[in-house]
């Protein structure tokens, strides 16, 4: 098996691993959209996420099939991640019912798709704007309801596919169309880093971990440690988070000042300021939680102005400013 580059050894790139961080504390903010030059770690990240978690039971990863022995009781395995190639078929995807087996057999013979092996897991779309957007529009209801839904001929099958949804691509092959751009939770944009030191850096890890892959992640044992345990504590302390009434006026002031569509904006900040604050150990969220996520959740709800090329992370910024004044 692969190993993976250590996720605390990934130079830079902060607001990607935050916002991966929060996903995984509380999948309820949905999935994260990481736009941005290729090559920058997008796929390590999300990758090095998924195989620093803790094995999950069996029985709440992957396909679970009626037809078969039910896995071992304490059986446990990593948390799956699926890479969703861009040709991918719908039927690749979502899985498929061979008709004619089921009705030879006189059962459902249901071939498993990518979404049944994400259960439980990770499913990354690298390219995501390339991506038909019927697909796309299925994967965002799969990754809403929690469950996938196959029929064919009056035949169905229901299996739970339950994941954290991280899409990746270049603005400039191409956007999203804004209607599901607003279904992913959390926003990140991503640059190649420009300063010498950083780039000198990411190369001699890089190179650390092609030559001896085991000794770079033993050196970055400790670090990982501290990250899971954060994640622990972020998980079980996020359901007693509380959310004063100050703060959710705070919240919605803010969305209402930079325009933002709807209200998944306003429930996404809430939900992804409440999962920071369980990360830092406070029991209650504060303006600073807000302030550090608002850009994660509102920049790609907002309209562009015709008259104002301000770009959407300003407008938060501002906005966020005048609250404070």
């Amino acid at each position: 098996m692969r190993m993976s580059f250590p996720f605390s050894a990934i130079v830079g790139q902060d607001e990607m691993k935050l916002a991966l961080l929060l996903a995984a504390v509380d999948a309820r903010i949905g999935g994260v959209m990481v736009f941005g030059d290729r090559g920058t770690g997008k796929s390590t990240a999300v990758r090095a996420l998924a195989a620093l978690l803790p094995p999950v039971p069996a029985s709440q990863a992957g396909f679970q099939s009626s037809e078969l022995p039910p896995p071992a009781p304490k059986a446990m395995v990593p948390v799956p991640f699926v890479d969703l190639p861009l040709g991918a078929t719908e039927d690749r995807v979502v899985g498929a019912l061979d008709l004619e087996r089921a009705l030879g057999a006189g059962g459902k013979a249901f071939e498993p798709g990518l979404l049944a092996r994400a259960n439980g897991g990770f499913l990354y779309i690298d390219e995501v704007n390339l991506l038909e957007d019927h697909i796309v529009d299925l994967l965002l209801d799969v990754a809403a309801s929690g469950e996938n839904v196959v029929e064919r001929e009056g035949l169905s099958v229901r299996h739970p596919a339950r994941f954290v949804l991280v899409g990746s691509g270049n603005p400039e092959e191409g956007e999203l169309r804004p209607q599901l751009l607003d279904r992913f939770g959390l926003s990140v944009e991503v640059r190649t880093p420009q300063d010498l030191a950083t780039r000198v850096e990411i190369l001699k890890r890089c190179d650390a971990f092609e030559r001896a892959p085991e000794a770079f992640a033993e050196s970055w044992r400790s670090a990982e440690k501290k990250t899971l345990k954060r994640i622990a504590r972020g998980r079980a302390a996020v359901g007693q988070v509380t959310m004063p009434d100050a703060m959710l006026a705070r919240a919605s002031s803010l969305c209402m000042a930079v325009g933002a569509d709807g209200l998944r904006g306003e429930l996404t900040l809430m939900r992804a300021a409440r999962a920071l604050a369980a990360l830092d150990g406070a029991a209650a969220v504060t303006p600073e939680h807000i302030a550090r996520v608002a850009p994660l959740a509102l920049r790609h709800r907002l309209r562009r102005g015709v008259l104002d090329e301000t770009g959407s992370t300003v407008r938060i910024a501002r906005a966020l400013e005048e609250l404070a004044a």
